[in-house]
Parts: structure tokens; sequence; C-alpha cells
């Protein structure tokens, strides 16, 4: 038995217990929330979410990547988010990633070179500012008045704001 049936078996657990969802599809705290795939950062316990209170997206580092940015326009224009948040943290996988030489990696393993940027940072504040930089200068968030930077510190589950 792996993984996947362990999650099919909790899912099982679930099921019973469950008596419906009747959370609204808009979310009711109008936020999107962008932040790292790390397991140690788990945004509905460290945010104090419940469902239907936002629209939480992860990737490796929580960069704006094209598909981040689709997800968040989309969350806007038909789901009513005004919010975005975004959350890298400490010790991240992605800190002082070499892009080259990840990519010379990928391609000896698999004959291919990617094509996207893998985006890798050696300054965690500074990659916070960027991403949300990169937010209000995309044209297609259409809401921009409250875009903010987060770093969650593994070590003492704290979030602390970046301003730049």
């Amino acid at each position: 038995m792996g993984a996947i049936d362990d999650l099919l078996g909790n899912n099982a657990r679930f099921i019973e217990s469950f008596d419906g969802n009747s959370a609204s599809v808009v979310p009711a705290k109008k936020v999107v929330v962008l932040t790292c795939m790390d397991s140690r950062l788990d945004p509905v316990s460290v945010l104090g979410l419940t469902p239907g209170d936002a629209h939480v997206l992860r990737n490796a580092g929580g960069i704006a990547s094209d598909d981040a940015i689709r997800s968040i326009m989309l969350s806007q224009r038909r789901l009513g988010t005004t919010s975005i948040m975004v959350v890298h943290h400490t010790n991240c996988g992605m800190l002082d990633l070499d892009e080259q030489r990840e990519k010379d990696a990928i391609e000896a393993d698999t004959g291919i070179r990617p094509s996207f940027a893998l985006e890798g940072f050696a300054d965690l504040e500074a990659d916070v500012i960027q991403t949300v930089a990169r937010l209000e200068a995309s044209p297609f968030i259409p809401h921009k008045g409250d875009i903010r930077g987060f770093v969650y510190e593994v070590d003492t589950g704290r979030v602390r704001e970046v301003t730049g």
C-alpha cells in the first residue's frame, strides 16, 4: 500500500463525518494566497483559514509564474477576490538554486532541456518584493490595491511582512 492509498483511506474516514459543503464558490475573505509548495508550510493552519475563506495557490518558490497569474486573474475577474497575499518561507529549496546547473542535470537525465524558468533565488526578501512587483505590473491582475508580501519562518511559525 502506497502513499496515495493512504490518502484515499484518509478520504474514506473524512466522508464518514462530512455533512456537505455550504461554503460559497466566492472566497469569503476575498483573498488569494500565493505560496510555496513546501510541505512544512500549511497555509490553512498558519493563516487560520477554513473552507471557503480563500483561494490558495502553491508552486515551487511561491513565484508569480504565468500560470499563477492566470489563476489569480480568474480568481479576481470571475470569483470576486480583491487581495493577494504572497508568502515565501525560510529554508526554501529554491534558495540558491543554480538554474543553469539544474537545467544541465535535467537535460543530461532526460535529453530535453526545460524551456521554462525554474526561478531560483539568492535573497528571500528580495524575491518576495520581486513577486509582489510582478503581480502589480501584470496587466491581467485587475485588483492591485492590496498585494502584500510575507515570509513564513519555518522554525518559529511566525509570518512577517516584507516591505520594499
